[in-house]
């Protein structure tokens, strides 16, 4: 009899080609989404002589360094510009496809991939993005990789890997009003630490798991690699089946039929072994904020920030030392005492349909405090937004809504936090610099960084949710 397997060792037999004596394998690519910072992958594959192998699994996505303002007019910085003209270049050369950057369905690549249906359950995904374990909510490998890995792949459509040990971190029972698939994120990231996960697959399983929408479940795997994790995934269910039928790359008619026979058997099996278990109450989490810099620096909305004065450990104590200075809060200050400069709601995170929903509950008939932009995810939601009355929302609260890009969550296309200037941010990392040289940034759930745009500071989003539409 063979051995039960998860779903993560079920992943890795179906893709793996050959195998090293070091215990590498050659596995298999099925989608290899490249955006406008690739262009040194490009480049070496041209020095090489080489070509695209498969320019049929291979996607491209103008995000990272596009302008979320004035698409009308041409790219006013010549870096950038030429960037942009390069990858669209490359893609034509190479006979790729691309989501450019005047393209109706253009927009940060995990958020487009999904959307458009590339993104099917059981595939092998990479992309130079660490963020490429967002796609795993669909139950498919999917993970970051380098410059060089990247032009492996495009010139080989394969890639060396050695297998992650597997990790499954079960989040049972219900949430409760206000709780987002964000909180979850932070929660489990605080609870394992930044490299908890390290050298881990991650299966997220449990009821609050599956009771999460795909948007939901997107977020969850997205901030995965913040707990150390090689990658995140969710066995696909009737959810996910649900939200690709019909996507345009997605299988359609008695193909799509088959092709949900199939994805119904990339589960774990019930007495599969994992490496390591982890298991939360969904009931006992609240809405989250990080306070220093890094994503394991969250706690709950009504705790109050540490104190390294009250730490043992001397090397724990300097860190939160040198944090607080950073971020500029005095130790043991009330989290919901910290003030904030501006708000931003956008990244590959958070600024799909539903993240910008969330906000909007909360915004609606209300005025923030602070300046913000809200970015979202694709041109797609975009539209979809604009036709629900989202945008009108989100201006009347004196909001800025912008086109799509990475925008404001890397800080490197105009889109910048100023020195000094705190953010209440629905992104993935508040690294020092990361919205911008000296950014203050803290980590939250759309729905509460429209609660600190209202109040101004750093807020619980609950009592503001008191007879609102959810």
């Amino acid at each position: 009899m063979s051995e039960p397997l998860t779903l993560i060792d079920r992943l890795w037999s179906t893709h793996e080609i050959a195998r090293r004596e070091d215990g590498a394998a050659l596995l298999w690519v099925d989608r290899h989404y490249v955006h406008e910072g690739s262009f040194h992958a490009f480049s070496q594959m041209k020095a090489r002589g080489r070509q695209v192998a498969e320019p049929g699994l291979t996607f491209g996505v103008s995000d990272h360094y596009v302008p979320t303002r004035g698409r009308d007019r041409a790219i006013a910085n010549p870096e950038i510009a030429a960037m942009v003209s390069n990858f669209e270049s490359n893609a034509t050369q190479s006979h790729i496809g691309l989501f450019g950057l005047r393209d109706p369905r253009q927009g940060i690549v995990h958020v487009v991939g999904p959307e458009q249906g590339l993104t099917l359950p059981g595939l092998l995904i990479v992309c130079g993005d660490s963020h490429t374990s967002t796609h795993g909510a669909f139950g498919a490998y999917a993970f970051g990789i380098g410059a060089s890995e990247v032009a492996h792949v495009l010139m080989t459509q394969t890639l060396w890997q050695k297998k992650p040990k597997r990790m499954r971190i079960t989040v049972d029972g219900h949430t409760t009003v206000g709780v987002a698939a964000k909180d979850i994120a932070l929660t489990i990231i605080a609870r394992v630490g930044a490299d908890g996960a390290q050298g881990h697959a991650i299966e997220f399983a449990g009821r609050a798991i599956t009771a999460l929408s795909m948007e939901g479940r997107m977020t969850l795997c997205n901030m995965s690699i913040e707990a150390g994790g090689r990658c995140g995934m969710i066995a696909p269910d009737a959810n996910t089946f649900a939200y690709l039928k019909g996507r345009p790359y997605a299988p359609k008619d008695a193909a799509f039929d088959r092709a949900v026979a199939a994805w119904s058997a990339l589960a774990s099996d019930p007495d599969a072994a994992f490496d390591r278990e982890v298991t939360l109450d969904a009931a006992a989490i609240v809405p989250v904020v990080t306070w220093g810099t890094t994503p394991d620096d969250a706690l709950p909305i009504d705790a109050n920030v540490p104190d390294p004065a009250r730490e043992t450990d001397p090397a724990r104590a300097a860190y939160i030392r040198e944090a607080l200075d950073y971020m500029g809060i005095a130790p043991g200050k009330k989290l919901s005492d910290i003030t904030i400069d501006r708000v931003f709601i956008g990244s590959c995170t958070n600024s799909r349909i539903e993240d910008l929903r969330a906000a909007a509950a909360v915004l609606a008939g209300r005025t923030s405090k602070v300046p913000g932009l809200v970015s979202p995810g694709s041109s797609t939601v975009k539209r979809q937004a604009e036709q629900e009355g989202l945008h009108r929302i989100f201006r009347a609260a004196g909001l800025e809504w912008a086109d799509s890009g990475c925008s404001m969550c890397v800080g490197i296309n105009g889109d910048l936090v100023p020195p000094g200037e705190r953010c209440a941010s629905t992104t993935n990392r508040n690294f020092r610099g990361r919205q911008g040289p000296g950014a203050r940034t803290h980590l939250m759930s759309p729905a509460m960084v429209a609660a600190a745009a209202v109040n101004g500071h750093l807020s619980d989003v609950r009592p503001l949710l008191a007879g609102r539409k959810l």
